[in-house]
């Protein structure tokens, strides 16, 4: 197998969909998807409104299609959100929460769950694990630079048993900070 780290999980996702709830024919939202999804939730939620009528107005969506794309992205984002006390933050988790519920009613994935919904399977299900750690006996990532943490995960899951594991980057070629990359993960090699 040769592609992205994307088209890897697409790949693993066309094989896994059943266990994570979708047909086999689910579609992958890109940016302006996903977007419009989050849109049509706030939008309930203000036709609602309530108490978070003003947290919504003022955040809008931008700041709540970032925040889940964070948890997607971050491991520690999710109990970050957990135990704090602002209101904003507990209705981005409802938001994620009513997201992720009409990705799955939509039989769709997002461009993070490429990644994220891997790693989850790979932890929850081992023997999807096993099954795909013998399809990749030897693993090469190029730009290993501007792996996240995510990807790193990823890797590390399907590499853990045989560890040939080859990374080829330039720490001063790291491009995609905007998308949770982390330089640590490359130095620390």
């Amino acid at each position: 197998f040769i592609g992205t780290f994307h088209g890897l999980g697409a790949n693993i996702l066309r094989r896994e969909h059943r266990l994570l709830g979708r047909g086999p024919n689910f579609v992958i939202f890109d940016d302006h998807d996903s977007f419009d999804l989050i849109k049509k939730i706030i939008k309930k939620e203000l036709v609602k409104g309530g108490e978070n009528l003003e947290i919504l107005e003022k955040e809008r969506f931008g700041f709540f299609a970032k925040k889940i794309s964070e948890i997607k992205n971050k491991e520690s984002c999710l109990a970050d959100l957990r135990s704090s006390k602002k209101q904003r933050d507990e209705l981005a988790l409802e938001i994620y929460s009513s997201y992720e519920a009409r990705l799955k009613e939509n039989n769709a994935f997002d461009f993070d769950d490429l990644i994220e919904k891997v790693v989850y399977l790979f932890k929850k299900y081992p023997e999807a694990l096993a099954k795909h750690k013998k399809r990749f006996e030897a693993i090469l990532v190029d730009e290993y630079q501007d792996v996240n943490p995510k990807q790193y995960e990823l890797i590390k899951l399907l590499a853990r048993n045989h560890q040939n594991l080859s990374v080829v980057g330039d720490d001063e070629q790291m491009i995609y900070g905007w998308r949770y990359a982390n330089l640590k993960i490359f130095l620390g090699f």
